[in-house]
């Protein structure tokens, strides 16, 4: 007797494979749903604005009125009470006023802004000193002596020396013309701000003086007091000032190395408090 051959499929080979291939996707989906890590508050928040944006059908009962069959059908029923309904979310009833600005400063989580989230006070006005200094070729070797640091005590801005690079010639209070260019640029960017200035002069420890009557103290209050003299030349009005003072080597820049050449420097603070009197306020 012969063998009969088994009848062939009547499923083409690709539906397989496109199943087989559906199947997949379907896993792969499901799995990254699965591991994806959600926001329960704003999962809630989006479940309550979709109820808000397309509304829910009202359960309503009966109430005071008994139908029976066969009584004559009504278009509408004469009285109705709703029925409460359980709500999905405990949070889907509550209204959040304060998710409603967008963009980066929005935040829906409960927790408080670290202080790395929090943008500097003073950062447009750094970011507008350092182009400001880009923007002059003939000072393009002093970048690495321009320092800008935010403080709590607000934004200081140093003027330091570098071995080989000093910002004034040895011994002299008036400074080179590449740092006097420096000065001049930032004066018009600090003379916009309301805050208060503070000029401080430093020098390294070690330094000798050949005039015992003219030292370190004298040094660095002239430099501070020359720094004050060219923001003003360039418009930063003068009673902005909060103070200058020269202050030797009493605070180096780098306190375990003091004898090195960047701690000869002058600061420009920027003070983060508002001025004792208003800067609008005309006699």
């Amino acid at each position: 007797m012969a063998r009969k051959e088994p009848a062939a499929s009547q499923v083409p080979e690709w539906l397989v494979t496109f199943a087989d291939l559906m199947s997949l996707l379907v896993c792969f989906f499901v799995l990254i749903i699965s591991f994806s890590i959600q926001d329960k508050e704003k999962l809630q928040i989006v479940a309550g604005s979709m109820k808000d944006a397309f509304g829910i059908i009202e359960v309503q009962k009966k109430a005071g009125v008994i139908e029976h069959d066969g009584n004559p059908e009504r278009d509408y029923l004469k009285d109705v009470s709703p029925v409460p309904v359980k709500k999905d979310t405990e949070y889907s009833a509550v209204d959040h006023p304060e998710f409603s600005r967008q963009g980066q400063e929005a935040n829906t989580f409960r927790t408080q802004r670290t202080e790395i989230d929090q943008p500097g006070q003073f950062s447009l006005a750094a970011a507008s000193i350092r182009q400001a200094w880009q923007d002059l070729p003939d000072i393009t070797y002093l970048q690495d002596n321009l320092i800008l640091q935010e403080t709590p005590e607000g934004l200081n801005i140093v003027f330091a020396d570098q071995t080989g690079r000093p910002m004034f010639p040895e011994g002299s209070k008036f400074p080179y013309e590449s740092t006097r260019k420096a000065i001049a640029a930032i004066a018009p960017i600090l003379a916009r701000m309301p805050n208060q200035i503070r000029i401080s002069g430093h020098t390294a420890a070690g330094g000798h003086y050949d005039n015992a009557q003219y030292g370190k103290w004298e040094l660095t209050s002239d430099r501070a007091n020359a720094v004050r003299a060219i923001l003003e030349e360039f418009g930063m009005p003068a009673d902005r000032m909060d103070s200058v003072v020269g202050k030797a080597d009493t605070a180096p820049f780098f306190p375990n190395d003091p004898y090195m050449a960047a701690n000869q420097r002058v600061t420009i603070l920027l003070l983060d408090k508002k001025p004792p009197v208003p800067t609008s306020l005309t006699p």
